[in-house]
């Protein structure tokens, strides 16, 4: 991982610094929860770790949430699952506590990763479900030609699938694509709606935004707008408005235990 990882991680929780209004952009998206809910199984009691402001927590099941920032905390909706403030690496639970423990687009700020996991595997009984990012983003995430190192700082957070499924036990990993119009604003999801990135409060909720260098930013906000003046953006990439989904690289991994 690289320095702005390490410093998110290691010096205070990530999101008291890059929270500000996540849950007005970080809405989970239905389809997206389904798959989650899915890999659930029959589990009733789930632990939530680095649940942020509760987006994909499931319904109908007996949910604890766990997370280091009380910014994040704050935004939690009226009526979701209590939270505790605290880390990945410290589960403040007794061994085999809940019927499955999931971490949902977070295990990429955790100060360190094994820990984490091991944690989540100690106070599961039945399964255990992590959803990250492959590191490389397909060719079609045309955010490379006005972001190219954005993309370098996604690959340099996300950790590698493989070193994530070396950690589960039997685990299994599965692709969950993306839908069009995706309702939850991270990164590689407004894919299909350029404009969306143009949002300086769209950009604040996702953390790749935050270490870039201004210029590097403008310049590539600069020639994105002009794209989409001029038609050249559409010309190149339009057909992405009507495709269904994409494979941006998000992947389930989950352990039977």
């Amino acid at each position: 991982m690289g320095d702005y990882h390490r410093d998110l991680t290691m010096d205070e929780p990530a999101y008291d610094q890059i929270g500000v209004g996540y849950g007005e952009v970080r809405r989970p998206d239905p389809r997206i929860a389904a798959r989650i809910d899915a890999a659930l199984g029959d589990a009733r009691t789930v632990l939530n770790v680095g649940a942020g402001t509760g987006s994909y927590e499931p319904a109908g099941r007996e949910v604890t949430a766990v997370e280091p920032s009380a910014l994040m905390i704050s935004q939690r909706p009226p009526g979701a699952a209590p939270a505790l403030q605290a880390r990945a690496e410290q589960l403040p639970f007794d061994d085999d506590s809940f019927d499955a423990a999931m971490a949902i687009i977070t295990v990429h700020h955790w100060a360190d990763l094994a820990a984490g996991i091991a944690e989540m595997l100690r106070v599961a009984r039945d399964r255990v479900l992590v959803l990250s990012f492959d590191p490389t983003p397909p060719d079609e995430l045309w955010l490379r030609d006005y972001f190219p190192r954005a993309l370098e700082i996604h690959a340099d957070l996300m950790p590698p699938i493989a070193e994530l499924a070396a950690l589960l036990p039997g685990a299994e990993i599965e692709a969950v694509p993306v839908p069009g119009n995706c309702e939850d604003g991270f990164f590689c999801a407004i894919w299909d709606r350029p404009e969306m990135h143009l949002d300086p409060a769209v950009r604040r909720a996702s953390s790749v935004w935050h270490p870039m260098a201004p210029g590097e930013t403008q310049r590539g906000l600069a020639a994105l707008r002009a794209d989409l003046r001029s038609g050249a953006w559409d010309e190149r990439h339009g057909r992405l408005r009507s495709e269904p989904e994409l494979d941006v690289g998000l992947r389930l991994i989950s352990s039977r235990l």
